[in-house]
C-alpha cells in the first residue's frame, strides 16, 4: 500500500510513524508513506493562502497549490480531512485499507477554495471539536488503517476483534492474576468451556454497548441469539435495582 500525505507541516510527523503497526508494516515494505509540503506547489511558499473574498476572519488555502499537488501525488483515492467531512468509523478504515494508494490531504485554516473541493474523493472528519489543522486527523487515518494490513500486527485476529471492528465495543478483559485486591477473574473464563466463554464474551459485549454506546446497537446487524441476550442483560438490570430498592 502506498499512502501520500499532503501537508503544509511535514516536520509535525516526524518520529509519530516510528511504532507500533506503522513501524512493523514499514519495516517490513508493507506500507510505503511519503510526505509532500504544500508549500511546494504554490507560486512562493507564503503564497498558499489568501484572504475570503466577502471579506471575514481567517485565511483561505488557494486552489492552485491544492490541484498541483494532488497532481503530483498521482493516481490514487484522495481524501480531505475537514469539519465537513462524515465522521471517521471503523467501517470506513476497513474500506480505505483495501485501496492501492491512499492521497490524505491535511486541511488548514478556513479550509481549501471550494472551486477544488471536487477533487476529492471522500472527505474526513474524526470528530466535533476544533483542531488547528488536518495532520493529527491524518495520522489517526494511517494508524487505524495501515493496522489493518495483514503482517503489520503479529496477530491479526486480535485486530478483527478490536471494538467497533464488529459494529460494537469489545467485552471487559482479564488476565493474570486471578485474583486482585479481592476482585476475581469471573469464572466462566476459567472454566475451559469455549462455547460458554464465547456467548459470555459476546454478552458482556453487548451489555458494554448498551450502557456506554446504545447508539452503535442501532447500526449493527444483530442474530436472533443476540436479542436474546440483550433481553437478559436489560432482566438483570431490573433485578438489580429491584435489589438496590429493597
Amino acid at each position: 500500500m502506498k499512502i501520500t500525505i499532503i501537508t503544509l507541516f511535514p516536520e509535525m510527523f516526524h518520529g509519530v510513524f516510528d511504532f507500533g503497526p506503522v513501524r512493523i508494516a514499514r519495516e517490513k515494505k508493507l506500507v510505503d508513506i511519503r510526505f509532500l509540503n504544500l508549500a511546494d506547489y504554490a507560486e512562493t511558499p507564503k503564497d498558499v493562502d489568501d484572504y475570503p473574498y466577502g471579506g471575514g476572519a481567517g485565511m483561505v488555502i488557494k486552489p492552485e497549490p491544492v490541484k498541483r499537488s494532488l497532481l503530483a501525488a498521482g493516481d490514487g483515492f484522495r481524501v480531505l480531512t475537514t469539519p465537513k467531512g462524515k465522521p471517521y468509523t471503523q467501517e470506513i478504515a476497513n474500506v480505505l485499507s483495501k485501496k492501492e494508494h491512499l492521497i490524505i490531504f491535511c486541511g488548514r485554516y478556513k479550509g481549501i477554495d471550494e472551486r477544488v473541493r471536487d477533487l476529492f474523493d471522500y472527505e474526513i472528519s474524526i470528530g466535533d471539536y476544533v483542531l488547528s489543522g488536518g495532520e493529527i486527523p491524518a495520522m489517526v487515518i494511517v494508524d487505524s488503517v495501515v493496522r489493518l494490513l495483514p503482517g503489520a500486527t503479529s496477530d491479526i485476529t486480535s485486530v478483527l476483534t478490536d471494538s467497533y471492528q464488529s459494529g460494537i465495543l469489545s467485552e471487559p478483559q482479564y488476565t493474570r492474576p486471578r485474583v486482585f485486591e479481592g476482585k476475581e477473574v469471573p469464572g466462566v473464563l476459567l472454566s475451559g468451556n469455549h462455547r460458554e466463554i464465547e456467548r459470555y464474551r459476546r454478552k458482556e459485549a453487548l451489555r458494554v454497548t448498551l450502557l456506554r454506546r446504545p447508539d452503535l446497537l442501532f447500526k449493527v446487524k444483530l442474530d436472533k441469539e443476540d436479542f436474546e441476550l440483550i433481553v437478559e442483560i436489560l432482566k438483570e438490570a431490573q433485578n438489580e435495582q429491584r435489589n438496590e430498592g429493597d
